[in-house]
């Protein structure tokens, strides 16, 4: 399996706060954690700052799952790409959307909504419970784990109901979050997975790799990428799915 880690990579060189958390950046962290947990996979990252934001040169076209990490810099995302991602994902690459990338151009393209949910950020306790425990993407995760400081992330959170829901959060301030979520988008599988605040180290957590891992090898195409262009449509505001 071929896998390529997307990292926006700002908070990381602009924080000190971040920097002292990831050291390599979010996406070098993410990244091995799989290398870790998934044998033979083919692991590499890309960041936005590289030219075409590391997506180009083939590496799209060599992805059979793209994660995607970002915050700051949605906006700065080009265009082009977001349509030459949604294009993959609807031909058969699988997407995991990483905590902030609920808010990026791609998933909100792939999901028609704005994406929007209720969030504060204090550093409270998270737990993340697992409601659908036969789910690949459960494998090896315990019925619940504790997140110690976690930024809150709370309903409504406008996405299309998941046609699976594997994992719910709740915080300690009472609110619950839909934060493990799976799709399909043409013939790629989109899943989104909710913790991973850059102030806190939570991909550095063996829960949230294993979910991570566990997301990517359930996304992965069942068969070739299909090359040609799946029909997409573009509106006013921005890439939406056709379906």
């Amino acid at each position: 399996m071929r896998v390529t880690v997307w990292g926006e990579n700002v908070h990381e060189q602009r924080d000190e706060s971040v920097r002292a958390l990831y050291p390599d950046g979010m996406h070098a962290t993410i990244a091995g954690g799989l290398r870790a947990l998934l044998d033979g996979a083919d692991v590499r990252t890309a960041t936005l700052q590289e030219p075409e934001h590391g997506l180009g040169g083939g590496v799209l076209a060599e992805t059979d799952v793209l994660t995607w990490w970002g915050h700051a810099a949605h906006g700065e995302v080009a265009d082009g790409l977001v349509a030459r991602v949604c294009a993959r994902v609807r031909n058969g690459m699988g997407l995991v959307a990483l905590h902030s990338a609920h808010y990026s151009k791609v998933f909100r393209a792939l999901m028609g909504t704005t994406c929007s949910l209720r969030w504060r950020n204090d550093g409270l306790r998270e737990l993340v419970w697992t409601v659908a425990p036969g789910h690949p993407i459960a494998e090896g995760v315990p019925e619940v784990f504790a997140i110690p400081r976690h930024e809150m992330y709370g309903e409504f959170f406008d996405v299309p109901p998941p046609e699976e829901l594997v994992f719910i959060s709740s915080f300690a301030g009472g609110e619950v979050f839909r934060g493990g979520c799976c799709y399909t988008r043409g013939r790629g599988r989109v899943f989104y997975f909710s913790p991973g605040d850059q102030e806190y180290p939570v991909y550095h957590q063996a829960e949230v790799r294993r979910v991570i891992a566990n997301a990517v090898r359930w996304a992965g195409p069942r068969g070739p990428v299909a090359p040609e262009p799946y029909p997409a449509q573009r509106s006013e505001t921005g890439w939406f799915e056709t379906r």
